[in-house]
């Protein structure tokens, strides 16, 4: 059963560069080369601050969201960078939001 994108390509107008960090070592012992994605997502800004158990503030300045799986080679999304509007930002989370068959239905990036 094909399942509808809960976030429409037509509405993916921003251009976005991210880079997902991975997990492991290589052969050589250094740390694995990141994933690249260039393309459009809908961005949304928002300010909230949060008061973490370090009592560390943290401002979430946006979300960003793609139709689809945007990264299939990692099962989860744990950090990195995101370039947006020309300004670098880090991934606070990531979130696959997954269609009763486990196909990938949109991306959920969190930046910082």
């Amino acid at each position: 059963m094909k399942y509808p994108c809960l976030v429409p390509r037509r509405l993916c107008k921003t251009d976005i560069s991210l880079s997902f960090d991975r997990e492991g070592l290589n052969e050589y012992g250094e740390p694995l080369e990141p994933i690249q994605y260039s393309g459009k997502c809908n961005y949304q800004d928002k300010a909230r601050t949060v008061l973490t158990a370090e009592k560390k503030l943290i401002k979430i300045t946006g979300t960003a969201l793609f139709c689809g799986d945007i990264c299939p080679e990692l099962p989860v999304i744990s950090g990195g960078e995101a370039v947006i509007f020309g300004v670098k930002r880090r991934i606070e989370q990531g979130t696959k939001a997954r269609n009763s068959d486990g196909s990938v239905n949109y991306t959920e990036v969190q930046l910082i």
